[in-house]
Parts: structure tokens; C-alpha cells; sequence
């Protein structure tokens, strides 16, 4: 018989929607400003600011909303939340070049501060190819595999937390891959090539072992129709991402690195004149 996952507490419930509303908010607000500062030396392309807009509001319908709701009771809404927060929000804010519109309208001194955190060691390590497939593929093996799929049905805590590490492991991910943002830490084409096709195989593996292994208390034919939704959904994503690896297409993104500033003596002004 199928589980009834317990909803989340309706405190908690608002409370985390409430705040994802305003982060959301602030975040487009602020990306907006950059444009508008950014106009003094020129016009930002309006599809990045169309891409931004819509990889918040893929996260937006994610976290907030009927198919957030559905989520907490279905497996294959539950899928499409995962589609939404950890591969097609984070692949559309990439391709936004967030980082890029702050360096060019920040400040000499933060956009110094944004290189000293690019360049950091933590940063080399997260989006390193390996370790960012690593958490993204294999955070999804763990969730369905253990009772953390049941349990974050029931504590609103590791709900956030749950869909956090979802979100991240897949920007992680997607900025490891490809992006028209600096990366001085980018690993070679080849490198890249091998990692995401291998972590398109271990998604594929994982989607068609939830077909016939739904997790603990889940309904099968829910389990069969979510893990389509994975496979067949997560392979457009997987495609695009392999397409734009392969191709190269993050318009004027060649020597971005260029862009870091590295001591006071040169502004991201100045380092950002063609």
C-alpha cells in the first residue's frame, strides 16, 4: 500500500515559503540593479536577464505553490521539483552570467572581494568536474535509496535542507561544466567531457532503477511515472547541457578570466574593455 507522506508542519511550511519569496525577490531585484548600473557602459543582452528571470521563476514553482504542494505526496511531482531546482533553474542561471554583471558593475574594491572568493580554495573544490558530480549524482543515489527520502517528508528542517543541497550540488555542477562567467578554476574540455557523460550514465542508471525500486512507501505507478518524468526530463536537460559543452556557446565567454582583478591598481572597468 502506498506510504502518506506527513506534511511538513504549517508553520514551518509558511514560514520557509515566506522567506523563499523574499529571497527570490531580492535576488532578481539585484540582478535587475546590475543591469541598469550596467547600461553606463554599455547595453547587458536582454536574454541573459530573461534567462535569470527564468531560472528564478523555475525555482519559484519548485519551492513555492500546487506543484511544491503535490510534492510532499507525489513521487512524480516530487520529480518534477528536482527537474526544476537541481538541473533546468541552475542551467538558465548559469547561462545569466550572474558573476560577470557583478564585476563590471561593482565596485573596484567587492568586485576584488568576488575574485578572492572565485580563486579560493573551497571554490576549486566544489566546482571541480569530479567532486561536483560526485555530490550532485550521488546526493540523488543517497535520497532514494535511504530513509532520507521519508524522512524529509516529515521534518520541514531536512526539507530545506534536502532541496538546499539539490539546488547547490546542481549549480555546482552546472558552473563546473560550462558558463559564460570567469572560472579560474575550470578543468580542461576533456576532463569535462568524460565527467558529464559519465554523470549522464549514472542519472540514467538511477532513473531506471526507480522504475522497478520505488523508494520506501511510495506508490508504484507513481514511481514508474516519476521516474519517466527523471529519465526522459533529465535527458533534454543532459543533452542541452552536452550541446553547449560540445559546442562552446556561452557568447563572449572566451578569456572571461581576464575579467578577475587582481591587485587596486587595475578596476574591473578597465580589465573589462574589450
Amino acid at each position: 500500500m502506498p506510504h502518506d507522506h506527513a506534511h511538513p508542519e504549517p508553520a514551518g511550511l509558511w514560514i520557509s515559503e515566506t522567506l523563499g519569496v523574499l529571497l527570490l525577490a531580492v535576488v532578481l531585484t539585484t540582478y535587475l540593479v546590475g543591469v541598469r548600473r550596467h547600461r553606463a557602459r554599455g547595453p547587458w543582452p536582454r536574454y541573459r536577464t530573461a534567462l535569470w528571470t527564468a531560472g528564478l521563476i523555475c525555482l519559484g514553482v519548485a519551492w513555492i505553490g500546487p506543484l511544491a504542494s503535490a510534492a510532499h505526496s507525489g513521487f512524480t511531482a516530487h520529480m518534477g521539483v528536482h527537474l526544476l531546482l537541481g538541473m533546468l533553474g541552475p542551467l538558465l542561471l548559469v547561462l545569466a552570467a550572474p558573476v560577470t554583471l557583478a564585476l563590471r558593475t561593482l565596485s573596484p574594491r567587492h568586485a576584488r572581494v568576488v575574485s578572492g572568493v572565485l580563486r579560493s580554495p573551497p571554490v576549486r573544490v566544489l566546482t571541480h568536474p569530479v567532486v561536483a558530480a560526485v555530490l550532485n549524482a550521488g546526493g540523488l543515489w543517497v535520497l532514494y535509496t535511504t530513509d532520507l527520502f521519508a524522512l524529509m517528508h516529515s521534518s520541514q528542517t531536512v526539507h530545506v535542507l534536502v532541496h538546499a543541497h539539490v539546488f547547490l550540488a546542481g549549480l555546482a555542477f552546472t558552473v563546473a561544466m560550462i558558463g559564460p562567467d570567469p572560472n579560474p578554476h575550470r578543468a580542461s574540455f576533456r576532463a569535462r567531457a568524460v565527467v558529464l557523460v559519465l554523470f549522464i550514465a549514472a542519472h540514467s542508471v538511477l532513473g531506471r532503477w526507480l522504475y522497478g525500486h520505488p523508494p520506501v512507501g511510495v506508490d508504484p505507478a507513481d514511481a514508474r511515472v516519476g521516474a519517466q518524468l527523471m529519465f526522459y526530463g533529465g535527458e533534454v536537460i543532459d543533452l542541452a547541457l552536452l550541446v553547449l559543452l560540445f559546442t562552446g556557446w556561452y557568447p563572449g565567454s572566451r578569456g572571461r578570466d581576464r575579467y578577475l582583478p587582481r591587485n587596486p591598481s587595475r578596476t574591473p572597468q578597465s580589465e573589462h574593455r574589450a
